[in-house]
C-alpha cells in the first residue's frame, strides 16, 4: 500500500522544467521565469534550469538578472557555448563590451565557422578600442556571411578609426546597400569626410538626401564655407522653407549677405536679432549688412547694441568707427576709433582714417600727428603714404602762417 502511495507521489510531482519550456515556446516569459525559479529551488545545480531562466529573463529585457543566470550556468557547466554567446549578447546590450569580450573569444574559438560569435567578437574588440583586431575579425565575419550589413558597417568603423577613410568608404556604402536601415550611416561617412577636409566628397553624399532639411542646411553651410554662394542659396532656401529654425534663418541670411543680395538678407537678420537679442555675433553681422546697404543710422544702432553686450570688443569699435566715418559723423567716429586704439586696434588703416577726419575737421596739429603715426605703421600703402606726406607739408605751412 505505502509503495503505491510513494509511486503516485513521484508520478504527480510537477515537472517545472517542462512547464517552463512550454511557457517559453508559447512566449509566456513571465510564466517561464516562475517555473524555472521553482526548478532551481528543487535542484540548484541544474545548469539547464539556470540557462533557461536566463533565456526567460533576456526575453523580458531583465538583462542584469539574465547575465547573472548565464554566469551561474557557466559556473556549473564551463565553456557552454550557448551560455557564452547569449550572455555576451546581454552584456553588449548593457554596454559592457569588456565583460562580454572573453565570452565571445571562447565562443568564437569553439565555433570559428559560425558567423554570430565571430561578429560579436569583432563588435567587442571595436568597442573596447582595438580597431586593428576588430578589422581582422570583421573580415572573417564577412567571409562567413557576405550579406551581413552590420558587419559591413562594423568594418567601416574599424577602418575609419585607423584613419583608413578611403578603405572604409566602400563598406559604409555596402552596409547601406544591403540594408536600407543603414542608409543614414552615409551621413556619418560625410561627416568623416568633412573632418578630413574632403568637402567635395561630403557634398556628394549630402546631395543624396534632398528631402532631409537638416542635411540640406549642412550642405548650404558647407557651400557657404567654400564661397559657393550661388549654389548654397537654393539649398538653404529649401532647408528654411521646410524647417524655419533660427539656424536655418541665419545661414540663409549669411548666404544672401555674401552673395550681395542685401534686400533679402536684411529682413532675415532683423527677425533673427529680434528672436535672439543677446547674440553678439548676430548683431554684428546685421550691423555690417546694414552698413553695406548704406543704412548707416540703423547700422550704428546695431553696433552700439552689440557693444553693450561686449564693451571691450575692439573689432566692433573699429567697425563702428569706420561706418560712422562713411556716414561723415566724424566726432563719434573718432571716439569709436580712439576706443578701438585703447583696446589695441592700432593699424595703418585706422590711423589713416583718423588723420583724414581730423584734417577735414581742421584740427591741424592732431591731424599732423595722426598722419605721422600712419606713416610709422604703414608698409606698402604707397598711394596713402604719398597723400599723407603731401597733406603733412600743407598742414606744416598752414601752421607756420599762424
Amino acid at each position: 500500500m505505502w509503495a503505491i502511495v510513494v509511486a503516485l507521489f513521484f508520478l504527480q510531482a510537477p515537472d517545472f522544467n517542462a512547464e517552463g519550456m512550454s511557457a517559453l515556446e508559447s512566449g509566456k516569459y513571465d510564466a517561464a521565469e516562475q517555473a524555472f525559479v521553482k526548478a532551481i529551488a528543487a535542484d540548484p545545480r541544474d545548469y539547464t534550469a539556470h540557462f533557461n531562466l536566463a533565456l526567460a529573463y533576456g526575453f523580458q529585457h531583465k538583462d542584469a538578472e539574465g547575465i547573472a543566470e548565464y554566469r551561474k550556468t557557466l559556473e556549473l557547466h564551463p565553456k557552454l557555448y550557448e551560455a557564452e554567446l547569449n550572455g555576451g549578447i546581454l552584456l553588449l546590450r548593457q554596454k559592457n563590451p569588456a565583460g562580454a569580450l572573453p565570452l565571445f573569444e571562447d565562443a568564437a574559438a569553439q565555433k570559428p565557422k559560425e558567423f554570430r560569435p565571430v561578429y560579436y567578437l569583432a563588435e567587442c574588440q571595436l568597442q573596447t578600442g582595438d580597431a586593428v583586431k576588430a578589422e581582422q575579425t570583421y573580415r572573417t565575419a564577412l567571409e562567413l556571411n557576405g550579406k551581413a550589413a552590420g558587419a559591413e558597417l562594423g568594418m567601416a568603423h574599424a577602418l575609419a578609426r585607423q584613419g583608413k577613410l578611403a578603405d572604409a568608404a566602400p563598406h559604409f556604402r555596402q552596409a547601406a546597400q544591403l540594408d536600407p536601415n543603414y542608409r543614414d550611416s552615409l551621413l556619418e561617412l560625410a561627416d568623416l569626410y568633412e573632418q578630413n577636409k574632403q568637402s567635395e566628397e561630403a557634398l556628394a553624399i549630402y546631395r543624396e538626401f534632398p528631402d532631409n532639411a537638416a542635411v540640406q542646411e549642412r550642405t548650404g553651410a558647407l557651400l557657404l564655407a567654400g564661397n559657393k554662394y550661388a549654389e548654397a542659396i537654393p539649398r538653404l532656401e529649401e532647408a528654411y522653407t521646410k524647417d524655419a529654425t533660427e539656424a536655418n534663418r541665419v545661414a540663409l541670411a549669411m548666404a544672401y549677405l555674401f552673395a550681395n543680395q542685401l534686400d533679402k538678407a536684411l529682413p532675415l537678420f532683423g527677425q533673427a536679432v529680434a528672436a535672439e537679442p543677446p547674440n553678439f555675433d548676430l548683431r554684428m553681422a546685421y550691423a555690417r549688412a546694414l552698413r553695406d546697404h548704406k543704412q548707416y543710422p540703423a547700422a550704428a544702432e546695431q553696433f552700439y547694441a552689440a557693444l553693450k553686450l561686449k564693451p571691450n570688443d575692439r573689432a566692433a569699435w573699429r567697425d563702428l568707427g569706420a561706418m560712422l566715418y562713411l556716414a561723415k559723423d566724424y566726432p563719434r567716429a573718432l571716439e569709436a576709433l580712439d576706443k578701438a586704439r585703447q583696446l589695441g586696434e592700432d593699424t595703418a588703416g585706422t590711423a589713416f582714417v583718423r588723420a583724414i577726419m581730423l584734417d577735414e575737421m581742421k584740427q591741424l596739429k592732431p591731424a599732423l600727428e595722426a598722419y605721422r603715426h600712419f606713416l610709422e605703421l604703414s608698409k606698402g600703402h604707397e598711394n596713402q603714404e604719398w597723400q599723407a606726406q603731401q597733406r603733412m607739408k600743407l598742414i606744416q605751412r598752414e601752421l607756420e602762417k599762424r
